[in-house]
Parts: C-alpha cells; sequence; structure tokens
C-alpha cells in the first residue's frame, strides 16, 4: 500500500490529509485492490458496484455506448482520478458507463459504508473525507453540464474551438497538450472522427491553429473566441 501513496495524495478524495493519517485510513478503509492488463474492462456499464474507484497506477477511459454500439468517450483516467462518485450512493447503484484501461493499471476500490463513517472507529479524518467527496461530485457537475454546451454548439469548428479554449483556460499556455487522442476527441465532441480531422486541417490552414498529433498551438487565440460567441 505504501507504493500507492503517491498517487493517492494527488487525489481530490484525500486533500487536506497528511500522509500519516492516509496510512491510517486505508488500515480502516481496508481498499480492495486490482491489476488489469491493457483493454480490460475495470467496470462494465449496468453491472452494480458498491464502491467508489481510483486509479492508483496506468491510464483508463470511460466511454458509453448506445443501442446502436457507437462509443462515446466521457472522460480519461489518470493515477489520482476517481470513477462511480457521482453515482454510487444512488438507490439503483449500477455503472453509468464502462471503465477500461488503455495500459496496465492498478484500481483502488473504497466501499461506500466505510467511506461515510460507518466503522467501528468513527476515524476524525471522516469528516473531512466527506466534505472532499461532496465537493468533487459538484466540480464533476459542472463538468457535465460543460460538455452539454459543447453538445449544443452549433458548427464543429465551434465545437472544436470551445474545447481548446478551455484547454487553454486550464493549462494556462498556448501550446496545448490534449487529454484525448484524436478519437477520443472526436467521441467526446460527439462527431466523426473524418469530419474533425478535415475541420481542424481547415482551421490550421487559416491561421487559428497548428497541431501535430495531441500537441496543440493557438495561433490566434482572438478568433477562437469570437468563434465561439
Amino acid at each position: 500500500m505504501k507504493n500507492m501513496l503517491p498517487a493517492l495524495k494527488k487525489t481530490v478524495l484525500f486533500a487536506g490529509i497528511g500522509e500519516e493519517d492516509l496510512t491510517a485510513m486505508m488500515a480502516c478503509l481496508q481498499p480492495k485492490v486490482c491489476n488489469y492488463e491493457k483493454n480490460a474492462t475495470i467496470a462494465l456499464a449496468g453491472e452494480g458496484f458498491e464502491c467508489i474507484g481510483i486509479l492508483v497506477r496506468g491510464e483508463a477511459v470511460v466511454v458509453k455506448e448506445n443501442a446502436a454500439g457507437s462509443r462515446h468517450v466521457m472522460t480519461m483516467l489518470q493515477p489520482g482520478d476517481l470513477f462511480g462518485e457521482m453515482v454510487v450512493y444512488a438507490a439503483n447503484s449500477v455503472w453509468p458507463a464502462t471503465v477500461q484501461a488503455r495500459e496496465a493499471s492498478t484500481v483502488l476500490f473504497l466501499d461506500r459504508g466505510k467511506i461515510i463513517g460507518e466503522c467501528c472507529q468513527m476515524c476524525c479524518w471522516h469528516r473531512t473525507l466527506i466534505h472532499n467527496l461532496l465537493k468533487i461530485i459538484s466540480e464533476r457537475a459542472i463538468m457535465l453540464n460543460k460538455k452539454v454546451e459543447y453538445l449544443t454548439i452549433r458548427g464543429l469548428r465551434g465545437k472544436i474551438s470551445a474545447f481548446l479554449l478551455d484547454q487553454y483556460q486550464k493549462q494556462g499556455r498556448l501550446d496545448l497538450q490534449l487529454p484525448l487522442n484524436r478519437n477520443e476527441l472526436a467521441d467526446f465532441l460527439h462527431v466523426s472522427r473524418p469530419s474533425m480531422s478535415r475541420e481542424m486541417a481547415r482551421m490550421q490552414e487559416a491561421g487559428l491553429i497548428e497541431f501535430q498529433r495531441q500537441t496543440v498551438r493557438i495561433l490566434n487565440l482572438k478568433a477562437l473566441t469570437e468563434i465561439t460567441d
């Protein structure tokens, strides 16, 4: 468990909790640790669960499939990221989406009952844990609202520009390292990969951006902003 502490300390769920207390917390919460090979399914949409997952090693993707089998990327997971927290306390707790390992990964699962303090010790850090969980859920709701905004923007160029501007605000620089590859970004924006690639090429020809694989440089920030207005 000690080798997992660096990733756990990055997790917002444990913000404000020192390493010594975090070690004691793991002994109290008694998490389940599971290892997954590349492309293995970590969680399957529709299956029941009573835990929150924390990715402590590797990389994973959260995807949603519709009845026709179309794959839609919800988000990417890096070490320290959580999944399942939005619905773990719902009356009907089932995985709303599928979580798949993009590379060899390790996941730590926390029982929902112990998170909210239902243990014999009633440890002092439970209040901090619950406060952090509520903050995470609120921020997730804001992120989902942002994704709805992408879907409501008319025009492919507008969707791409809005996404790049959000990344600019998060990363604080014009040279962006995108968190998604081209296929995943197309799924995230709910557009076809060929159409998105063509539009990004046109944006490059127009002097708005330069790109190579997952690296994008914004050349005309004002113009991108005007596209989304």
